[in-house]
């Protein structure tokens, strides 16, 4: 199936969008969507996105075409193989796939705008070696236009999913997608919440975290209540613990996620700069979670 446009109007069934480039990380991903979809009854859309090169030499022209075809032809192959790999995970589930003629990252910011959600693997086919993400999956995680998942790491059978709470717009979308994870694995929900989430980075905060750290985990934890107090009344089957702990924020959530199916955080958090389209915390868990991670935008 080949696409060249697609009308930004979200469907009443919007699909789990997985980018495919023909490597181990883009099946896991492939699998790792599919049993998303199963439990959220969305079909599948598997894609694949190329560029064929161009510039002033006459012979390109010649061979641009046979080029196309050669690589739309690759791009069939990756996707049935994807495609197999996702059918294995989830038979159930619906699944379509499509060749664009047009850069992997753009392709999926684009797909992005009538997704559920967009899923990519942490390593693309072209990554060089000791590479930590591609770069397919960073431009996604900081211009994406719907929730975005990195498949990377370990997810911990049975575990939790795992949020980080700070309070801003970004924190509440991430508290949103993840009580619905929760609930859609029949999981526990841990909320963490960091003490440079809940204090001013002052001289007389820093000295009062050292001698009264219990009042200042008290706030905090009241604080934490507050936030997540509407999404346990709207899912009473999510059994949520909280944690207040005194630690940076990527670091904390790096720990909790080692024994979490899911990680789930905002695009940027109550410290980013205006303007600023990945934070510090998501930047760094994109790089280095243990597990899958969940970067969820605010609406709008």
């Amino acid at each position: 199936m080949s696409e060249t446009s697609r009308e930004h109007v979200k469907a009443p069934n919007p699909p789990v969008v997985v980018g495919i480039d023909g490597s181990a990380s883009a099946l896991a991903a492939a699998s790792w969507a599919a049993a998303g979809c199963a439990r959220h009854r969305a079909p599948l859309r598997l894609v694949h996105g190329y560029m064929v090169p161009a510039n002033a030499y006459p012979e390109m022209l010649i061979i641009a075409d046979e080029t196309r075809r050669a690589m739309e032809e690759q791009a069939r192959a990756w996707l049935t193989e994807a495609a197999a790999a996702a059918k294995a995970a989830a038979p159930e589930v619906e699944i379509t796939t499509a060749v664009v003629s047009c850069g992997g990252a753009g392709l999926l910011i684009d797909e992005s705008a009538t997704a559920r959600l967009v899923v990519v693997g942490s390593r693309g086919h072209g990554s060089v070696t000791g590479l930590l993400v591609g770069s397919t999956a960073i431009a996604l995680a900081a211009h994406g236009r719907c929730p975005v998942v990195v498949v990377r790491g370990t997810a911990a059978p049975g575990g939790p999913v795992v949020v980080g709470v700070d309070g801003s717009p970004t924190s509440e979308a991430a508290v949103a997608f993840a009580f619905e994870e929760a609930s859609a694995r029949g999981a526990g929900l841990v909320a963490v919440m960091t003490s440079q989430d809940f204090t001013v980075d002052s001289a007389y905060n820093i000295s009062r975290m050292a001698t009264d750290w219990a009042q200042v985990e008290g706030d905090g934890r009241r604080l934490l209540a507050q936030r997540l107090a509407g999404w346990q009344e709207k899912y009473p089957d999510v059994e949520v613990l909280r944690e207040v702990v005194r630690d940076r924020p990527a670091r904390a959530l790096m720990r909790y996620g080692v024994d979490a199916q899911l990680l789930v955080v905002g695009s940027h958090g109550r410290g980013g700069f205006a303007g600023m389209v990945l934070g510090s915390t998501s930047q760094a868990l994109v790089h280095h979670a243990p597990c899958p991670l969940a970067i969820v935008r605010p609406a709008g």
